[in-house]
């Protein structure tokens, strides 16, 4: 475990030190977050490239999002046992090993390989990132800390548009990943002389039985997940087969921590309120916000015919809304509790995404970019502080093992709420004739001439309100999200004396 100073609760502001150590993080964090989203923009350049259908070429998505779910879980213990620095080394390492060997990838089936040993570093980095700077800080800054690591969660889904759209006009599909290699060896080199030196302590014995249930389980429900936009419907055997056996190996993993004195994942972090409170919000936010904003450069690419750098480019005030919030509400969160950010910052979004509930093919670009960046400023005050209200109430001992369930919530929730909304607007585009031909057609499947203008202009107006209607639901989710939120901690969470002599972070009142 790293021994560190924590900084004392007079010391608010985020000295040298702490800001070398984030600035260490951001690095790996935004290489992994891009590399997402950055993928998604290439999914039709590899079809083109490799002679692959989409279903095909989505695994490189979906082979890295199952690496994801097998590492995160051991990634706590696995950072209590060897060190947070040596981990964060090696998961760079491997990131970096994948992206490389990803860049020479001769055909289909060797680029999805490579793209599940690049998520087994990726998984890695986000978890580790969230307990080296939480330490780093201490509690009483941890909504700053948090902030400055949500700058990367929050761009990468609008930076990775413009920079994989851009790199694949002006080079080719294969810089999408050479990029990381040399920005992983500048991250390597930076940890390697910046973050603390581990002194890993006797940890307890590893939870064996917990890896072999929860790992696979992860893994084999996200992928009965993931399954269900290209099924078309959640009743498909390839859908509820793996999705439910997953499902009963998750349960039997609860089970067993339950009575495991020191499980893979310390189920008895559940008995902080706050902790609880927060994974209910983050769950359901998550379900939400990372299913509608897949939807959004969809949105520009066909009912608008953008091109893919252009899409990008419209996805930008979202992120500049969000650098306007984020640093104010990560100061306040430390000093007047989340609670107070986190209900306004879901009006915001819910205000902004109001709009896109009402698209057109000819809706305003004005008004659609305001409201982006209305959401935007809702975002900032939204993700980072409920990060912030699970592990400020978390000992020392603890973060390693919160930041791990929380990002095991994150990457489920999200993956739910892309197969949610995928299924809802593919659904709704399959009950219109119209919008099937106008999205075929947008899709390079079938030539414009071999349609009538009249069915491609209702089909444009079907796929628009198919969006709309998708972005409805969205929106009921992020109302519903309110409902957890209001028990979130509305005054500063104060420190109080922990039985192993270090401080502990617990809320002064409810409001």
């Amino acid at each position: 475990m790293t021994t560190q100073a924590v900084p004392s609760a007079g010391s608010d502001k985020l000295d040298s030190g702490v800001l070398k150590v984030a600035g260490v993080v951001v690095l790996g964090a935004i290489m992994s977050i891009l590399d997402i989203t950055v993928v998604s923009v290439a999914l039709p350049t590899f079809q083109r490239e490799f002679n692959a259908t989409y279903a095909t070429v989505a695994w490189t998505m979906t082979a890295y999002t199952l690496a994801l779910a097998t590492v995160i879980p051991i990634t706590g213990w696995a950072a209590d046992r060897f060190g947070t620095k040596r981990l964060y080394l090696l998961s760079l390492v491997l990131f970096v090993g994948g992206s490389a060997l990803c860049s020479v990838a001769w055909d289909i089936g060797p680029l999805i390989v490579f793209r599940a040993l690049q998520g087994l570093g990726g998984g890695m980095l986000m978890p580790l990132g969230m307990t080296i700077m939480t330490r780093a800080a201490g509690p009483d800054r941890v909504g700053r800390v948090m902030a400055v690591l949500g700058v990367p969660m929050l761009l990468g889904p609008i930076g990775g548009p413009i920079l994989g759209g851009w790199l694949i006009e002006a080079a080719s599909w294969h810089w999408i990943f050479l990029i990381n290699v040399p920005i992983g060896i500048v991250a390597f080199v930076l940890s390697l002389r910046i973050l603390p030196k581990d002194r890993p302590q006797p940890s307890e014995s590893f939870d064996f039985l917990g890896m072999l249930l929860l790992s696979p389980g992860l893994a084999l429900f996200l992928y009965g997940v993931s399954s269900i936009p290209g099924e078309g419907k959640v009743g498909s055997a390839k859908v509820l087969i793996p999705a439910l056996i997953g499902l009963a190996l998750v349960i039997a993993f609860v089970l067993h921590a339950l009575r495991k004195q020191h499980a893979l994942i310390d189920l008895g972090l559940f008995k902080n309120r706050n902790l609880t409170v927060s994974t209910v919000t983050l769950t359901l936010f998550t379900v939400a916000f990372m299913g509608a904003m897949l939807l959004l450069p969809s949105y520009f690419l066909q009912v608008r015919g953008q091109s893919t750098l252009d899409a990008g480019l419209l996805l930008a005030p979202q992120g500049l809304g969000a650098m306007v919030t984020m640093p104010i509400a990560g100061r306040l969160t430390d000093k007047i509790g989340p609670g107070k950010l986190v209900l306004p910052g879901l009006l915001l979004i819910a205000l902004g995404m109001a709009t896109f509930t009402q698209v057109t093919p000819d809706s305003s670009y004005p008004l659609l970019l305001g409201s982006l960046f209305v959401s935007g400023l809702g975002m900032g005050m939204t993700m980072m502080p409920i990060m912030s209200a699970a592990l400020a109430s978390l000992t020392h001992q603890q973060v390693a093992r919160g930041s791990t369930m929380m990002n095991i919530v994150q990457q489920t929730a999200g993956s739910i709420g892309t197969a949610v909304m995928s299924v809802i607007l593919t659904n709704r585009v399959l009950d219109s004739q119209e919008a099937t031909a106008y999205s075929a057609v947008t899709q390079g499947q079938v030539p414009a001439s071999q349609v009538p203008p009249e069915v491609l202009t209702a089909g444009q107006a079907s796929l628009a309100d198919a969006f709309g209607h998708t972005w409805t639901v969205a929106v009921a989710l992020l109302v519903l999200c309110l409902v957890p939120a209001l028990f979130l901690p509305r005054r500063r969470i104060e420190k109080a004396p922990d039985p192993s002599g270090e401080a502990v972070a617990v809320p002064v009142a409810m409001h």
